[in-house]
Formats: structure tokens, sequence, C-alpha cells
């Protein structure tokens, strides 16, 4: 397998002693050389106070077996000088010098972008490693009870009768009924797929059906059930022993919001300074200038004061938020109070909340910074999935706001960028954030991959790589989308036909395998092989490797090289078939 013989190294527990370290505490790290890479001296390299400092590694036995034969084991002691410390390895091998950084291994000077981290702020709350997250759109999810009286904006449409308007008039005010009271009815459901955390976009009263456009940020929508619906699918979630999150517009309110309306009705009122209004025409900033959506100043104290209580308010029901376009809250221009402000935020929630960024690009500069624990990680994981699995007659218009719809690319681009978006943050911001295949504001993925053997390969993905699987309510049945609003569609109870059972049955057994398998939440990550169709990784921890192999298309057989027992689609042996497509597991014991 190609990428068998190169040293390794990554942020988990089996590399790196401390998951957690203190600021000036000592940490291990171990690097992992087969023996046909020729390692004869390896140096721990650490940027220290911006300076480079250099600790010598000595090799060490470690009972722990490698594919191909035995491999030797590096040890160097480092200090966590700074909130994150980068560090890589300098290599000396019969060939040269070699650097290892997150990004692999290459034999040529780079810069430090990719270096591994090892990061002092406070962690992630302990239960989000395992969690595995369930999206929900609540006016699609479940109705308790009959519609009632409608606002004046809304435009009423049968659950079951009436398909999703996908484009132009009508997206945002088309209201079907779901409530807060139905999913609370539905949870069984959720807890069967092997979820744990139900992630609700908006609950404020607005005059859309998404809620972005927040009229308040202190009460629940009447339409949704109201403060008391909350606190009943809260108690209802809690009782399992699942946890409840919640979506809030740090970048903006909307335009009915009774901070914006003080602000644009008198430009003496103290809200004023809330808002970007320019002083010669009274024109105020919104996000992408949808003018619905007033965008909040954070250099105003009144706006992080305000802010500040409406996240902490709901702590309690809530366990933690997702943050819509954390990309862009508090920047404009040349002001940028993005970092600051992500950091005031994370520590008035305390740390047991959980804090993910919305970001549809690249996020990495924005983390590992005391702020966002993760990214919604569209970038580093949706979109090369995509490009690998998109099928042959996908159509798109634009591939998450890239011109010219989904690329294809092949199994070694797929890899490249995978190992590109992860080597650029920390171990633990990667294990943290979102790895999704699809939401309420993109294409579903059954879309995109056009079949259900690509669509559960996908899912396969999701389950055993790195990060936390995020299931967009919906895609377990097969529904389908070309775009956001045509994703929202109302989840199909009553309509059989609209239910694919064999992926339904897929997603219980993938996510109740992550489940099962310590592994696949907590090992560390080895890349060992990739071609056009066909890519190979272990998940490690110090007890046991589990080997997985993602198929697109059928190829030629690979050679294990030890025997191996088979954990999901796999039996014992030492041979990787070549049918596909297909996703299968098998378990090394050390």
């Amino acid at each position: 397998m190609r990428y068998i013989g190169e040293p390794h190294h990554d942020g988990s527990a089996l590399y790196v002693s401390e998951q957690a370290p203190e600021l000036g505490s000592r940490v291990t790290l171990w690097l992992r050389a087969p023996l046909a890479a020729g390692v004869t001296g390896v140096h721990a390299r650490t940027v220290r106070d911006g300076e480079p400092r250099y600790v010598a590694a000595s090799r060490t036995p470690r009972d722990i077996r490698g594919f191909g034969g035995t491999d030797a084991w590096w040890r160097a002691e480092i200090t966590a000088v700074n909130p994150v410390t980068p560090y890589r390895f300098l290599l000396t091998t019969g060939r040269g010098q070699a650097w290892l950084t997150a990004a692999g291994l290459v034999t040529h000077d780079l810069t430090d972008a990719s270096d591994f981290r090892l990061v002092c702020h406070q962690p992630p709350p302990g239960w989000m490693a395992d969690a595995i997250v369930y999206q929900i759109f609540p006016d699609r999810y479940e109705r308790s009870r009959p519609v009632g009286k409608l606002p004046d904006w809304a435009l009423p449409r049968d659950w079951d009768r009436d398909p999703v308007i996908p484009s132009g008039p009508g997206t945002a005010e088309q209201f079907y009924g779901g409530d807060l009271d139905g999913i609370a009815q539905r949870l069984d459901h959720i807890e069967g797929l092997g979820a744990d955390t139900v992630y609700l976009t908006p609950i404020w009263p607005a005059r859309s059906n998404h809620r972005y456009d927040a009229a308040s940020f202190d009460t629940v929508d009447p339409l949704l059930g109201g403060d008391a619906a909350l606190h009943r699918l809260s108690d209802a979630v809690h009782a399992r022993g699942m946890r409840l999150l919640g979506d809030i517009t740090t970048n903006h309110c909307g335009d009915t919001h009774e901070w914006f309306t003080a602000a644009v009705s008198d430009v003496n009122a103290p809200e004023r300074d809330m808002f970007f209004f320019d002083p010669e025409t009274g024109d105020y900033e919104s996000w992408w200038g949808v003018k619905s959506l007033p965008k909040l100043n954070w250099a105003s104290e009144r706006v992080r004061a305000a802010m500040r209580d409406v996240l902490t308010k709901w702590l309690g029901p809530l366990d933690g938020w997702r943050v819509d376009v954390a990309n862009m809250t508090g920047r404009l221009g040349a002001a940028d109070h993005n970092h600051e402000v992500a950091r005031m935020l994370r520590r008035a929630l305390g740390p047991q909340a959980a804090f993910i960024a919305e970001h549809n690009h690249d996020a990495t500069p924005d983390l590992d910074r005391d702020g966002w624990h993760g990214t919604m990680n569209y970038g580093g994981f949706t979109r090369p999935v995509w490009t690998w699995l998109r099928g042959p007659e996908l159509d798109l218009e634009h591939f998450l706001g890239v011109p010219g719809g989904v690329p294809a690319r092949d199994g070694q681009a797929t890899l490249a960028t995978f190992r590109s978006f992860a080597s650029h943050m920390s171990w633990r911001s990667y294990r943290h954030s979102w790895q999704l295949l699809d939401s309420h504001d993109s294409p579903r993925i059954r879309t995109v991959t056009g079949s259900r053997e690509r669509h559960l390969l996908a899912l396969g993905l999701q389950a055993t790589l790195p990060g936390t699987p995020m299931v967009f309510a919906g895609s377990e049945f097969g529904l389908t989308g070309v775009n956001g609003e045509h994703s929202r569609t109302p989840m199909p109870w009553n309509r059989p036909a609209d239910q694919d059972s064999r992926t339904l049955a897929g997603y219980r057994d993938l996510l109740g395998l992550r489940r099962a398998e310590p592994s696949l939440r907590h090992g560390g990550l080895r890349w060992l092989h990739a071609d056009a169709d066909c890519l190979v990784f272990a998940r490690e921890t110090y007890q046991e490797t589990l080997l997985v192999c993602a198929r697109r298309a059928p190829g030629e057989p690979l050679h294990i090289g030890m025997r191996a027992e088979g954990v999901y689609d796999a039996e014992d042996g030492d041979v990787i078939p070549g049918e596909g497509p297909s996703l299968r597991v098998w378990r090394l014991t050390h």
C-alpha cells in the first residue's frame, strides 16, 4: 500500500501523552517510523516564543504492531510554553533529511503553517468527542398539532402534498408547521440512528420559515410552541442522556428585532451604535446586502453585553450553540473583532457548552484561538467527498458557492484535500469539527451521489474518519434536493414511497458502528493507500487498530500484510477485496 512505509505522527493519544495540556506542562511525543523508511535520527522542533528550538528524540521500544512488520518508535519530550505551541519532526535517513508535519513527509523546507500544534486553551467539553449530531429544520420535522392561524407573512403548505418551492418567490415564506413538541415525539427515531446530539436551526420569532431574521432572542417563536415547548423538548432530550444545541446569528439579527427597530426609529437611540448606519444616507450594512438582516457592530459594548446575555440565558435548556456565519461575525472592512468575540463568548458559556462555527470554505485561520471549538467542515470534508463520489449525471449550478458545478476528482486529489485542511488546524479542532455530507444550506448527498451505493459510501467515510458526524434530518431516508431550500423537505413519516428502507438501515448500521468502536471516535488517523477509486486508512489507539477501506468502484485486491478480523462487511483474512462501491472495516489487535 502506497503510504505504508511513511513515518507517522498525529495529535491523538497514541502519539501525544497529554490531550489537554496546561501551559508550561511537559508533553511526550511519539513518532512511528517503519523500518523501511530508514530513519536513523529524529529531532522534535518546537517554536518557543517565536524562536525554533530542537530536542533530540530517542528510539524507544513500544509494543504496538504496524503493517508489514515491526516499526521503530521515537520518543521526545517538549514543553507547552505558549498557548499554542507548534512542532514538527526533523528526520535523518540514509537519503538525507526530511521534515514530518501534519501535511505529511517532505524532503524540502516548508513554512510552519502545517506544523502540529499543542493547544493549551480550555478544551472542549468531554462529551463532544463522542457526539453524533442530528440537524433539524424545525418547520419541516414533525407537527404535534394542526396548524392554527398563521401570521400575514406565511404561505401555508400541505406537509405531504405540496412540494418545497426551491427558489424564487415564496421560498422563505412557505410554512409547513413543524414544532418543538413534534420533535420530542420523534426522539426514538433520532436515538435509533445512533445520534445523541440534536441541533436545531433557529427557534426565534421571525418573518420567515428559516428564522435567521430573528425579531427577538429573548423568547421562542409561539409557532414552535414557545418557551414552554423548548423546555419540554430539552427535558425529553436530557432524560435520554442526549444533548440539545441551538443556532444563533452573531453576525446579524432581523429588521424587526427590537434592537434594530429602536435604532432605525431614532438617530439618538442608544441602540444606534449596535449597527452600521451611514451618517449621510441613513442606510445600513446587512448580510450580503439583504436588508432584512442588518449587521451587528461588535465594536459596540452594547452588542457585546446583549449577545453575551442571549447566549448564556438559554444554557440549561441548550447545551451549546452552532453559530451562523461565524466567519463574518465582527468583520467589516478594516475592522476585525472575530477572534476576540469568539473568545469572549466561549468563555462566557463556560467549560461544558459546545461552540461550533459555521464556515463554508477555509476556517483554519479562525481556529485554535481560544474561541470556536471547531467548524462545520465544508471545506475539509464535504467538498472532497462530493468531488470523489459525485454521480455521473450530476448537474448543479455551483459547488457550495463556487461557479461551474461539482468537479469530478480522483481519490488522490480527495486525500490531498483532506490532508491539506486537517494540517492547518490542531488535532483538537479537527476532531471536534462537524463532518457533514449535507445540510439545510446545501443540496442533499443523495442528489450529489446519484445512487444509494455512493450515498452510503459517503456515510461510511463520515462514520469512520475523525471529526464529529453531523446528519441532516431526512438524508437517512434518501431524500433529495438540488439546493438548500429544496433540501428542506418535510420528513416523510407518512410517505412510504419517499422512505428508502435500505438507506435507513445503512445509517443505523454505520452510525451504530461508530458508536460501538472507540477507535473511530478517539483513534488517530494514518493514511495507508490512495488511488483513483480506493482510499485505505487506519484508526489507531494503543489497544487496537481498525483498518478501513472505501472503494467507489471495483479495483485490484490489496494485501494487508497480516491477518485481520472482519468488523464491518468484511471477512477475516489478509486481503482487501476488489469489489465496489463498498466500505469495509477490519480489526488488528495489538
